[in-house]
């Protein structure tokens, strides 16, 4: 085997390269000496041409270079004449003498006892000793020198001794009794370099692998052998730091080793001294040393004068190689704050020793090599590192290697060798140096036994246990028996040997002492070779004898057999001590565990494989053995459910396939589906091999992700047998077109890969072909991304040939790749060619072409049909062409065309980008007749100019399929649509000309259907002058439809010329012209346009900063007429009721433009609505404005927007009700806007005057009463959010007692206080036109007058949160005495206490009928029912209702005037049989007295005690009178509810009866079914929320059979299931009389619930059907759709939250429109579908009655909104919508928009929750104002920008975008 590195010309380079730097400093002082001494060894020809050089440092450079390349032995001569001539540094000298072949040491040197005479340096020194001056001084070097000298030969023959030929040659006898000696003959192992430059760049990143840290993608990664490691990379006198890393047995220890031997061998000249320190015999010093000690006590100590060995190494440090084995194995904490501040003299701890040494503060310019496997580098350590590589181990080469020379003497050595090269898994692991060994020894082993028949472990674990066995079976042979007895012998040792690894492990122990270990263990492990010993120097005293386990992975193995068969652990303590190493640890975290692979071997005594052997160990069942199996099993599936990085998902790929158990792969498998992504860690083929077993062992596809990872093209061998991957992915530089030859050969073998990236590699067009020719082969393959490599110029024909040949392809990436224009062009026509590709996107450097997934066969194998079938169709294929930013020219348009000709059929072409100008523009469009176009074409950014455009145009009337043109020349757009074939042959013939037949110029058309075109030519700075030419073209264009020229500089000059032409455009439906810098003049003609031109549907005027003229046209009917353009313009539009509207916006006018814009927009016919915005109009403006509505004669809606109004201004607009008699509403908001709605006749209806926010105070009530007064018909007069005050008020009601109108008056949030309440209730109290008062002073401050002007018995007075003090409440007591005529009174939280409720009832009183009195005040919650009866007593007439609820505080009686005393008298003698006590009597006797007509008694959570329930059972229910009985949500102390049941047998009157909310169980049902038979006029009974169930309502059902007038059921949330509703249903067929039946919330089946739709068929009566969140599904929706027929009356149903999807949603929705009376559906949080929407849309105009429709959470979308639009603008009498929490964007809101003006009822619209967005929002905002019924929209959480919902909430607060 050779050496790693030879001492030839090599070490001369390396020790020139050394000493160059100081003789170039040293000589530059000296250059004419260094000329002339040259010249001894030089020719003269060689030194011509060095007089030119005046620089001596570049001088004596050249001489020392010519020197050099003259060869070795000139430069030696030199070299030994240099040292003798010259005084130089004893460092200098020293590397000379090396380099002049003196320095390295022959044995025969070695045997000779003189020091002089063995070294030649010495020679040197005693040559000059003669010549120096300081004889003094050369003695003192020579006295260090010598010791020096010595010492170094003492650590020769010390480092030959431990790790040389020396040691291997006298141990050789013992080699061959060890089994498991690691110190095999060296192979040369693989060291990849990486730049630590970038390791320090992330030394605060989170790291998955420290090794990998930097990222790989910039590293060198380059192959190096061991002499580079050492190569000078610092300058002289700096320390070199060299970091080597490894995974576990990669072989760093023998590594060091072998550096340690090649160095005493003489191969490291630069070095004269060496020491190897391995971390974890460091770990064993627990005291503090200094340098000295740490060299010189721990490694060796010199024979003599130590101090002047110390003093010689530290004035010659960079002549010092200090290597530190397995940083990973150091179990103290090294940070930062490690490095000390003392001397080569100080005492410091290990760690402070190592980075001291590391920043050069001691030894400074020596050379330190650090070894570790992949952690966490030191922080101080990654600013240090000069050179970062790492120990790969072995590749294929060397495997085969290593084991032809482990095989050497064996004659199987050719079949070991040929095994492993068949066998991938093995080899995979033999790429670990010490897994190879081990595979060795059993291979070995079993090629002995069985020389036919190998069967080799598949798993490390297993290796490991096959290996003790093997060891054991060698030393005791076969005669010793079989495994089990040979494993029984040696038992106690093996567990001795297994107690000793985890003990070590658990206190970071590897070096045991003598003591530490049993006796028998250490026979048994140093026999077997499983112990190695050796010297331990922990200190200055004599050494002792260490042992440790010859490698770390093996004591790991040892310590996890520990666990598995000790019986002190137990399953918890085994999953504790189970989990996943990190390849990364927290800053300054101390490493605590050495247990790099303890996980693996846990996993591997998981298998099955092993629980023979573990049994036999433990002594223990299979059931032990299992159940610790298990929990690590468990464990693993655990883990893979968490967040695990890349270098974990390996862990735990490894740990699984130790397992080797298929089951828990693939369940593992499963779930790490989505987390294969690896990023910049390195790749091993093991690593390989156990990730291809997880994802074999699933069952789903896989995306495997290599970003950045370093791999071994051996790894793609391992992954061609990956059978599950889908989608694989390379991203790396490395990536080269060897990688892409290794992958292609690993394709065929993924079955089912759909998608292949290789990204930012360096795959040449080479490697593209040979990759691309493997994946033709891979039928299934859909994509390849090969972006960001170098393929410049590919072999286009070749490839598309291959690509035509995948049949599933639909994509190829070629983006990035440097591809030349040539080659564009060709692959573009290749690509037209290509019969499966759809389409090429080029720009800049992005390539990609898509194919349509069907194989290139298709179309060839359907032409071979043609001769059979003629008419069989051949579906066309569309291909995409993108060609941006490629800088095409003119010169390329006719190649361009040529290719576009080729296409058949082409969708869209993009050139955009390019240099193709006017030139190349004009020829491609003049060829456009010739191609096929069905999309479009993008000629943007091409240089386009005015006369490009013009011949742009023409193409519009030549090429009849274009369907827009989109033109600007500032922005450098030029686009051209077309329409697709089958709809341009759809469409429809044209109509006759407009023109006289007779007329031959304007007569004649082209009969050809054309279809409409748009052009769009803005932002083209086109002036008027520019307009000639432009209609010119256009003249010729008849078909546009829309026509675009805004953001021009037309002018007013321009305007008038376009509008001259505008006859031709026959089929125009849009005219823009914004910003196109007109004036005033404009307006008026445009206006004047707008009134002769009847077709023009609406004209939106603005001369704000963004000027606005955009026109609309109605659809035209053409006829023929014998005049000329008028004829055809001006009649017959197609839709001329629907109404036009003109739109006036950011124009400053005057009253005389006023003036004339009205005398021009009166002669406007069927002018339905003007828009006035932001014009500034003033008093007069208004004023002339208003004036004109008369005349005005279709107008119903009139806008003032963005306007500020004077309080004189308001007084105006509401004056127009009287001006015009059409007008139905006027309203004004925030003195800013102003809305005037008018109607379509002049006949007699009431009209709304709405001022709100208009600062109106008492100056203005006069004159406002004065306006009001002369209409009569007023229905509404909103006056809210004023400033009227108490004083205004008072005025105002003055003014009402004078008129006698009927209306609502609200005066809402106009700062009125108390005192003002007062004097509005004494008008009221006073005022017989006033029928209803409602107050409230809380933050709602509201305030609504009801007048009538007729006779009106009501009279109600409502109060709530007036916080009326005791005076008030007074004062509020002697109001109401004089309110004799009250009908009702509600007081809601008025601070009125007991007290002042008390004087309250005293006070209401009413001549005749009745009295309805509400309190709701907190105190009511807190007073007993006695004390509330008591209370109720006190007020005037007879009681006939009492209603109790605590939850809302309310205390409500109603009385009747004047008193039945004769009917009294007769009840208290009927109820004396039930008289309580003499103490209660009197009270008993007055409630009797004042209930004896009680009609209603309603209490609600409230709690009888056992008097209050007595009472209630013995007087209250037994009333004759007594209709309406509720209680709910209450509870009865001690007595119960049975007794209540029991007592409501005495209520024969009862029609009503609620126990809702009373917790009611089954076994109640029998007793309260007793009460029922007792209840014969029982006509609504209520029984919701209790716990009835389907036995009680069994029971209950057979009472309900005989109460024929029941009209109602409520059972809702009652658990009732399938049986009790069916023997509801049974009995509902004789409930005749049913009106409304509520079973929502209960628990029945589909089954159960056809049942019961059944049975409701047949109840002809109902009309409330409320059946929501029972979870029927479409079974029972299809059932009841069968049965609404049926159900005539029917007018609520309520289905919510059914389980309803489109089945039964569509037949439920036709089924529908056969219930005429339906006023409210809820078919809310059901998945409806499209379908469903659409049929309940088509039937809505069936409901004339309906007012409410719940459609939230139905999955509505955009689709279905128009037809639903539709259909509620035929509903009239919609009042409420509920669409919230679905899927309607901006077009489903713009069509609910459009259809808010025809719902004349509706009053709000829920659209919560949806995604409307700024456009949806502002028309809705556009359309509510035309509709002053709609009370509020719903639009909270959509999303409408913020700025804009404010916006649009001031300027009409009945937006809502708020939650509340």
């Amino acid at each position: 085997m050779q050496p790693p590195f030879q001492n030839d010309d090599l070490d001369l380079e390396a020790a020139i390269a050394s000493a160059r730097p100081q003789l170039v400093e040293l000589l530059s002082h000296r250059p004419e000496w260094l000329l002339t001494t040259s010249q001894r060894f030089l020719p003269g020809m060689a030194l011509n041409g060095l007089d030119g050089i005046t620089d001596h440092r570049e001088k004596v450079s050249v001489l020392l270079d010519l020197l050099e390349k003259a060869g070795p032995a000139t430069w030696q001569q030199f070299a030994q004449y240099l040292c003798m001539e010259c005084d130089l540094p004893l460092d200098l000298e020293i590397l000379l003498i090396s380099s002049a072949g003196e320095g390295n040491l022959s044995q025969k040197q070695e045997a000779c006892t003189d020091v002089s005479a063995r070294s030649p340096v010495l020679k040197g020194f005693a040559c000059r000793r003669h010549r120096c001056s300081s004889v003094s001084d050369k003695d003192v070097k020579q006295q260090r020198l010598d010791p020096a000298e010595e010492y170094r030969h003492l650590l020769i023959d010390s480092i030959r001794q431990r790790y040389g030929s020396r040691r291997a040659a006298g141990a050789a006898a013992q080699e061959q009794m060890q089994p498991l000696a690691f110190n095999q003959a060296f192979v040369n192992l693989v060291i990849r370099q990486s730049k630590a430059s970038r390791l320090k760049e992330r030394t605060d990143k989170r790291r998955e692998d420290v090794a990998d840290a930097p990222e790989l993608e910039e590293c060198a990664d380059t192959a190096v052998k061991v002499s580079d490691l050492f190569r000078n990379v610092v300058p002289l006198g700096m320390t070199k730091v060299i970091f080597l890393f490894g995974k576990p047995g990669a072989g760093k220890t023998m590594l060091t080793h072998r550096i340690c031997q090649k160095w005493a061998e003489g191969v490291l000249p630069q070095f004269l001294f060496a020491f190897l320190f391995e971390f974890r015999q460091l770990n064993l010093l627990k005291r503090k040393l200094t340098l000295k000690e740490l060299l010189f006590d721990l490694f060796l100590q010199p024979e003599d004068s130590p101090d002047a060995v110390f003093q010689y190494l530290l004035e010659n440090a960079w002549h010092i190689l200090i290597i530190f084995d397995g940083l990973d194995e150091f179990a103290a904490n090294m940070d930062v704050s490690s490095s000390s501040k003392g001397g080569p003299t100080s005492h410091m701890s290990v760690s402070e020793l190592f980075a001291d040494l590391c920043h050069g503060k001691l030894l400074p310019g020596c050379t330190v090599l650090v070894t570790s496997r992949p952690k966490r580098v030191p922080d101080f350590l990654l600013n240090t590192v000069d050179l970062l590589a790492e120990i790969w181990g072995f590749d294929h080469k060397k495997v085969v290697e290593y084991v032809s020379h482990y095989f050497h003497q064996n004659s199987f050595k050719e079949q070991a060798i040929a095994y492993l090269k068949n066998n991938t898994k093995l080899l995979s692991m033999c790429l670990i140096p010490a897994l190879c060994y081990v595979v060795c020894i059993c291979l070995e082993y079993l090629l002995l036994k069985h020389q036919m028949s190998v069967e080799l472990p598949q798993t490390m674990t297993e290796f490991y246990i096959k290996m003790l066995l093997i060891f054991i079976n060698k030393q005791q042979g076969e005669h010793a028996g079989g495994k089990e007895t040979q494993l029984n012998c040696n038992k106690e040792a093996i567990l001795g040997l297994c107690d000793l690894a985890l003990k070590g492990l658990e206190d970071k122990k590897l070096v045991f002492y003598v003591g530490d270990i049993p006796e028998h263990v250490k026979e048994f492990a140093s026999l077997h070779g499983l112990l190695t010993v050796f010297e331990v120097k922990s200190s200055g005293t004599r050494p002792e004898a260490g042992y440790a386990f010859v490698h770390l992975s093996l004591q790991e193995f040892f310590a996890a057999l520990c666990l598995m068969v000790s019986k002190r652990v137990d399953k918890n303590y085994l999953k504790k001590k189970f989990s996943l190493k990190s390849r990364w640890t927290l800053k300054n975290e101390a490493k605590t565990e050495f247990m790099e692979s303890f996980h693996i071997f846990l996993a591997g005594l998981s298998s099955k494989e092993c629980r023979t052997f573990l049994m036999l160990l433990a002594e223990q069942d299979e059931a032990w053995v299992q159940d610790k199996q298990d929990a690590i099993l468990q464990s693993l599936k655990k883990l893979a459910a968490t967040h695990l990085t890349g270098p974990k998902v390996i862990e735990l790929c490894h740990c699984t396939f130790e397992t080797q158990d298929l089951k828990v792969a693939q369940h593992i498998g499963s779930l790490l589906n989505f987390k294969y992504t690896f990023k910049n860690f390195r790749l091993t083929p093991l690593d390989m091999s156990a990730l291809v077993f997880v994802i074999n062992s699933g069952q789903d596809l896989t995306h495997l992700d290599f970003a950045g990872c370093l791999m071994d093209i051996d790894c793609l061998e391992v992954l061609a047998s990956c059978k599950n991957v889908e989608h694989l992915s390379f991203r790396s530089r490395r990536c080269g077109d060897d990688f892409a030859a290794a992958l292609s050969k690993s394709l065929q073998g993924m079955g089912s890969l759909k998608k292949l990236e290789l990204t930012g590699g360096s795959i040449t067009a080479e490697g593209m072909t040979n990759l691309v020719q493997a994946s033709s082969q891979c039928l299934q393959l859909e994509e390849i991304n090969l972006q960001d490599n170098q393929i410049r110029d590919p072999e286009v024909k070749s490839v598309m040939d291959l690509f035509s040949r995948m049949e599933k392809l639909k994509k190829i990436d070629l983006s990035n790749n440097d591809l030349s224009l040539n080659a564009v062009l060709i692959l573009a026509k290749e690509v037209i060619t290509c019969q499966n590709a759809t389409e090429l996107r080029v720009r800049k450097d992005t390539v990609i072409i898509y194919f349509s997934g069907l194989s290139g066969k298709v179309p060839r194998s359907l032409d071979l049909r043609r001769e059979e079938n003629k008419e069989h169709v051949i579906p066309t294929r569309h291909v995409k062409l993108c060609l941006q930013d490629r800088s095409l020219s003119s010169q390329h348009a006719k190649e361009i065309v040529a290719i576009l000709q080729s296409c058949p059929c082409l969708s869209e072409v993009d050139l955009s980008g390019n240099k193709l100008g006017d030139e190349g523009c004009s020829c491609l469009l003049e060829s456009l007749p010739w191609i096929s176009f069905s999309k479009q074409l993008d000629l943007s950014q091409n240089h386009l100019s005015v006369n490009g455009i013009c011949s742009l145009l023409k193409s519009v009337n030549t090429c009849q399929k274009m369907m827009e043109v989109q033109v600007s020349l500032c922005r450098e757009t030029a686009v051209l649509r077309f329409t697709e074939d089958r709809k341009f042959a759809s469409l429809p013939p044209r109509e006759e000309p407009v023109f006289s037949t007779d007329d031959q110029q304007y007569g004649e058309e082209n009969q050809t259907p054309t279809a409409p075109q748009k052009l769009r030519l803005t932002d083209s700075r086109f002036q008027a002058s520019d307009l000639e030419k432009l209609c010119a073209v256009l003249k010729e264009c008849s078909s546009i439809s829309e026509l675009d020229l805004s953001n021009n500089y037309l002018g007013d000059e321009g305007l008038l010329q376009l509008f001259q032409f505008l006859p031709n455009l026959k089929m125009l439906s849009s005219l823009k012209l914004n910003d196109n810098q007109i004036s005033l003049s404009s307006v008026f003609f445009l206006a004047q346009f707008f009134s002769t031109l009847e077709h023009i549907k609406t004209m939106d005027l603005s001369l704000g900063h963004m000027q606005v003229v955009h026109l609309t046209f109605w659809e035209r009917i053409r006829v023929r007429s014998t005049s000329r353009w008028r004829s055809s313009f001006l009649a017959h539009p197609k839709h001329v009721a629907k109404g036009r509207c003109f739109r006036l916006r950011d124009c400053r006018v005057g009253p005389e433009d006023v003036t004339r814009l009205c005398q021009i927009l009166t002669q406007c016919p069927q002018l339905t609505e003007i828009e006035l915005s932001g014009n500034s109009l003033s008093d007069q403006n208004i004023e002339r404005l208003l004036s004109f509505l008369p005349y005005l004669c279709h107008l119903t809606l009139l806008s003032i927007r963005n306007n500020t109004f004077s309080p004189r201004c308001t007084v105006l607009l509401i004056n127009s009700i009287n001006l015009c008699e059409r007008i139905r509403m006027v309203e004004v908001r925030s003195s800013e806007n102003a809305f005037l709605h008018l109607g379509t006749s002049m006949r007699s209806q009431k009209t709304s005057c709405r001022l709100t926010d208009c600062a109106i105070s008492q100056g203005q009530i006069d004159e406002l009463c004065r306006v009001l007064e002369q209409h009569g018909w007023l229905a509404e007069v909103d006056l809210s959010r004023n400033q009227l005050g108490d004083e205004g008020l008072r005025c105002l009601l003055d003014h009402l007692h004078q008129v006698p109108i009927t209306c609502s008056l609200n005066l809402s949030h106009n700062r009125i206080s108390q005192d003002g309440v007062l004097h509005l209730i004494n008008a009221f109290a006073t005022c017989g036109n006033t029928t209803e008062v409602q107050v409230s002073l809380c933050s709602k401050a509201t305030l609504i007058i009801k007048l009538t002007s007729r006779d009106d018995p009501r009279k109600i007075l409502r109060l709530a949160e007036c916080n009326f003090q005791p005076e008030h409440l007074e004062k509020l007591c002697l109001l109401l005495e004089k309110c004799t005529g009250l009908t009702e009174y509600i007081s809601s939280n008025n601070n009125v206490t007991v007290q002042a409720a008390e004087r309250l009832l005293h006070s209401l009183r009413k001549n005749l009928g009745p009295l309805k009195i509400s309190i709701e005040e907190p105190w009511v919650c807190k007073e007993s029912v006695t004390n509330l009866l008591e209370l109720a007593v006190q007020a005037c007439g007879n009681i006939t209702e009492i209603t109790i609820h605590k939850d809302k505080t309310l205390f409500q009686l109603g009385v009747r005037f004047p008193h039945c005393l004769e009917k009294v008298e007769s009840v208290v003698s009927r109820l004396n049989l039930y008289k309580p006590g003499i103490k209660h009597a009197c009270f008993y006797q007055r409630v009797c007295e004042k209930c004896a007509q009680l009609q209603e008694l309603r209490w609600s959570h409230v709690e009888l005690h056992n008097d209050e329930a007595e009472m209630l059972v013995r007087t209250l229910l037994p009333l004759p009178e007594l209709k309406k009985f509720g209680l709910t949500s209450s509870s009865i102390m001690a007595t119960g509810i049975d007794y209540l049941i029991m007592g409501l047998q005495n209520c024969q009157a009862i029609e009503e009866l609620n126990l809702g909310h009373m917790k009611l169980s089954s076994a109640t049902i029998p007793k309260l079914v007793l009460g029922l038979r007792e209840m014969p006029s029982l006509k609504r009974l209520i029984l919701n929320h209790n716990s009835i169930g389907n036995d009680g309502c069994s029971r209950l059902a057979e009472a309900l059979r005989n109460m024929h007038y029941l009209e109602e059921i409520n059972l809702s949330h009652n658990k009732i299931g399938d049986s009790g509703l069916i023997n509801l249903a049974a009995v509902l067929l004789e409930v005749q009389n049913l009106k409304r039946i509520d079973l929502s919330g209960n628990s029945p089946s589909p089954a159960g619930g056809e049942k019961l739709m059944e049975a409701l068929a047949y109840c002809k009566c109902i009309e409330e059907l409320l059946l929501s969140r029972n979870g029927f599904g479409d079974r029972t929706a299809v059932k009841l759709a069968l049965c609404l027929p049926y159900m005539t009356n029917l007018k609520i149903l309520h289905l919510q939250n059914n389980n309803i999807g489109p089945a039964g949603g569509i037949e439920l929705a036709r089924a529908l429109v056969a219930c005429g009376l339906l006023e409210e559906i809820s078919l809310s949080e059901n998945d409806l579908g499209e379908g469903s929407i659409h049929a309940l849309s088509e039937g809505l105009p069936c409901f004339e009655h309906l007012r409410k429709i719940d459609l939230k959470l139905c999955g509505i979308t955009d689709d279905a909104s128009k037809s639903l639009s539709h259909g509620f603008r035929q509903c009239p009498s919609m009042e409420e919508i509920i669409l919230s929490w679905n899927a309607l964007g901006d077009g489903g809101a713009q069509e609910l928009a459009s259809a808010l003006p025809g719902m004349e009822k509706l009053k709000m619209l829920d659209l919560e929750k949806n995604r409307i967005g700024a456009c949806g929002a502002t028309k809705l905002a556009e359309e509510l104002a035309k509709c002053p019924e709609i009370q509020f929209i719903r639009l909270w959480d959509n999303p409408v920008p913020k700025g804009l919902t404010e916006n649009l909430t001031s300027q009409d607060p009945r937006l809502c975008f708020s939650f509340y």
